[in-house]
């Protein structure tokens, strides 16, 4: 498969999902999150204020928890989804911050507007995009995050050097995805409910640390949060919790 195949594929897929949570499906019922607790780690009372739950979530982890959102700063979700994460940052970069959410699912980004207008936030903007060309400016954000996506894009190594793009000097970089821990049969890659189940795109731990540090990030750590072994594959994946930086000015100019 090419990367326009993987594209459509999962952008077929979360369109679906996007139609399903409109009914009030919960997305736990087919999604990513199948394996992974869907919605672990969202506090209830702070998901209640917005007048949402965690069965929104289509993620493998909560970048909340990794983030350290400060009031004032700029944020992006890749792969924005229902926006759960993207008005939790609101909420917590108020006053004088934003949260954006980039999402190419336009059944999508309609049920994140929903959620958007029963919060009540104004700081959040959500844009049609691919996560691997972001309709923002250079460092325009100082914090990336994403929940369950990088996975899922065919060409992981333009997400990540987009995603360093966009940060400011000193930029966090926190995510929550799926990681191989051994090596998934060919066959497996080649499956199309695996590309979109958040499975046959997983990397190895070496090669998703590698991409960061092509793209240009430093203190990069990978922390695996749980592992997952599914009956039809050969291999073994993980949840994973990703965290790195780009650099300083300074520090670059002394390199």
């Amino acid at each position: 498969m090419n990367e326009i195949e993987v594209r459509e594929l999962v952008r077929a897929k979360y369109a679906q999902s996007a139609l399903e949570m409109a009914k009030g499906a919960s997305c736990c019922d087919d999604s990513c999150c199948d394996a992974n607790g869907c919605g672990d780690g969202y506090a209830a009372d702070e998901l209640a204020s917005l007048g949402l739950d965690a069965a929104v979530s289509l993620g493998c982890g909560n970048p909340m928890l990794l983030a350290d959102l400060r009031p004032g700063e700029v944020v992006l979700d890749l792969g924005s989804g229902a926006g759960l994460d993207v008005l939790l940052s609101a909420r917590r970069v108020a006053p004088g911050g934003h949260a954006y959410g980039v999402d190419m699912t336009d059944e999508m980004l309609a049920v994140a507007r929903a959620n958007q207008a029963k919060s009540g936030l104004g700081n959040a903007t959500f844009l049609k995009g691919a996560i691997e060309s972001v309709p923002l400016p250079d460092a325009s954000v100082d914090v990336v995050i994403s929940n369950c996506v990088i996975n899922l894009a065919a060409d992981k190594g333009a997400v990540l050097r987009e995603a360093f793009r966009v940060l400011r000097p000193d930029g966090r970089f926190a995510v929550a995805d799926m990681i191989a821990l051994d090596e998934l049969a060919p066959e497996a890659k080649q499956r199309l409910d695996l590309w979109a189940g958040c499975v046959a795109g997983t990397i190895s731990l070496d090669a998703y640390t590698k991409e960061l540090q092509a793209a240009g990030f430093d203190a990069i750590d990978i922390e695996v949060t749980r592992e997952v072994r599914l009956e039809d594959v050969e291999g073994l994946i993980a949840s994973a919790y990703i965290r790195a930086r780009r650099p300083s000015r300074v520090e670059i100019a002394a390199k």
